[in-house]
């Protein structure tokens, strides 16, 4: 796949790229491009700045501090690529560069080994209280009896989320002779079993480890995923390690997990608020802090440096780099016909992703009637997208979401059937898990708009909301009303109302549309009900 060609005249024969470092660049990084291109250095832009120099610049490096904002692309008439010096996006507008043309790349790779030393040595540090034995010495006291520590071998390590920094961190527990247990429902029992780890489920991880260590994205669905109600479920004594993003864990329910010494100890690399300005955790004096230091070696740094070069000369000669976050060939009419179809799948990957019975080790994506004339790649992609996107450390993209779910063993396959029953286009979506296949159907209403019209065997009409509630039922009076009781007892307002079934007194699927969360006692309560069979909720 080639990169788009219309924007400006640059790349024509006998032009030298120019290239802007906005927040500076490893030095061997820097000799790299400016082997090949015209690179012009200038830190602390602000905006207005920003915008002033990207006239007449084909490529961009950043790292977190600028931010590249949809005037800025705006601005760039002759951008090409917008390169990010590490992992995470957030401050590139990828959408706007996704319309405009312009190639996103990230160095996804180069600091894994880095933020997983980092992460054992925060582990080792918090165990063995060497930050405040440092400390205790340094004021000229000898007290060796305040810093009794413990050891990690033969000790139960638990490891949330095992792509690439969790897979090496397991690793190295291993070779200190811990045994790792890990969760993650998108990683197979065999990929597991091949890292010399134990694949359990979430609630057994936390009862059963002593250390216990985050390496997952953040997103809606991990936000606070370490709060009140998992640290209770933590064996008394834990360490909890986290190195990955800070609004992963409730740092005010840690605070009072470690004043009330049912958490032993806590190694923070990130926060929800960085620099935080709450220092109340940071100075706990069971707590091992650093300032999100874990990708920053010497050798990490140039790493990303070299990275992030040879990617973005790549994407200069038209080649697609293996960091691209996005397709800049898809602009203008071409992305007007299909992103609504690529908004559709990737809703049916989400959905599908929170409403399955087990983990997914294989999805099929068959698309019927006028789908099945299309190129079927970007669609199959997009619904790995939704599938995929907050179960794991990397960006996933259309480019990269095949890649993604072979290194996470879901098997992947396709088929077409050129007459759909009901629909001009019908995409069905089917999950396989150790428990049985789940599956859903979509279409457009209108040709824009994504609609749920298949949950399982059910017919529905079902326009898709930022927050829902599934309740599979027997079909008999007051069901409804039940449930909507309960959602009011707890102050969640129900928007919308979706009903089907197959036959009259039999199982029922009930969709309600939420304008808030659903409470994690209101599921269970709903859960209990006499007659509701299962409850999911989801968000989107």
């Amino acid at each position: 796949m080639g990169l788009a060609t219309e924007r400006g005249t640059a790349g024509a024969v006998g032009v030298r790229y120019r290239v802007v470092v906005a927040d500076g660049l490893g030095e061997a990084g820097l000799r790299r491009l400016r082997e090949a291109c015209e690179v012009q250095v200038c830190r602390g832009l602000s905006e207005d700045e920003l915008c002033q120099h990207l006239p007449g610049v084909h490529a961009l490096v950043v790292r977190s501090r600028t931010k590249v904002t949809r005037r800025a692309l705006e601005a760039g008439r002759d951008l090409r690529v917008v390169a990010r010096a590490g992992v995470g996006v957030d401050n590139i507008d990828v959408d706007a560069a996704t319309r405009a043309g312009v190639l996103v790349i990230n160095t996804p790779d180069s600091s894994v080994r880095a933020t997983a030393e980092h992460t054992l040595a925060m582990l080792l540090a918090c165990c063995r209280n060497l930050p405040q034995a440092h400390q205790s010495l340094q004021r000229g006291e000898w007290n060796r009896e305040a810093f009794v520590g413990t050891e990690v071998y033969g000790k139960t390590l638990g490891v949330v989320g095992l792509g690439r920094i969790g897979s090496e961190v397991a690793r190295l527990g291993r070779a200190v002779g811990m045994r790792v247990v890990a969760f993650d429902p998108y990683v197979s029992a065999d990929r597991a079993a091949r890292l010399g780890v134990e694949a359990v489920p979430f609630d057994r991880l936390l009862e059963e480890a002593d250390f216990i260590t985050l390496h997952v994205p953040l997103s809606a669905q991990t936000r606070g995923m370490i709060g009140r109600e998992q640290l209770r479920r933590m064996k008394r004594g834990v360490r909890l390690v986290n190195c990955a993003r800070g609004g992963l864990v409730d740092e005010e329910a840690l605070l009072e997990a470690l004043e009330e010494g049912h958490v032993a100890g806590a190694a923070l690399d990130v926060f929800s608020e960085e620099p935080p300005k709450d220092l109340r955790l940071v100075r706990h004096p069971r707590v091992v802090a650093t300032p999100h230091l874990g990708a920053s070696t010497r050798e990490a740094q140039e790493a990303i440096g070299l990275d992030v070069a040879e990617q973005l000369l790549e994407a200069l000669a038209g080649r697609l780099p293996r960091g691209a976050v996005n397709v800049a060939a898809v602009r203008g009419e071409v992305w007007d016909r299909l992103s609504p179809h690529l908004e559709l799948g990737r809703v049916l990957g989400a959905l599908v992703r929170q409403l399955s019975p087990g983990p997914i080790h294989a999805v099929e994506v068959r698309l019927e009637g006028e789908l099945s004339h299309v190129e079927a790649s970007p669609l199959v992609a997009s619904v790995l997208v939704g599938l995929l996107s907050g179960v794991t450390d990397q960006a996933v993209n259309v480019v990269n979401a095949h890649l993604v779910a072979a290194e996470r063993g879901v098997r992947v396959v396709e088929s077409r059937q050129e007459t759909s029953e009901d629909f001009a286009s019908l995409m069905l979506v089917t999950a396989h898990t150790p428990a049985g296949e789940f599956q859903l159907g979509g279409t457009l209403f209108g040709r824009r708009e994504p609609r749920i019209v298949r949950i399982g065997p059910y017919r529905i009409d079902l326009d898709p909301a930022p927050y829902m509630l599934f309740a599979w039922n027997t079909d008999r009076p007051g069901m409804i009303g039940r449930v909507g009781t309960i959602l009011g007892r707890h102050g969640v307002n129900i928007a919308g109302m979706h009903l089907g079934r197959e036959s009259r007194g039999g199982v029922a699927v009930m969709v309600l549309t939420l304008d808030d969360p659903v409470p994690p006692e209101a599921v269970a309560e709903i859960r209990s009900v006499d007659g509701i069979y299962d409850v999911r909720v989801a968000q989107l």
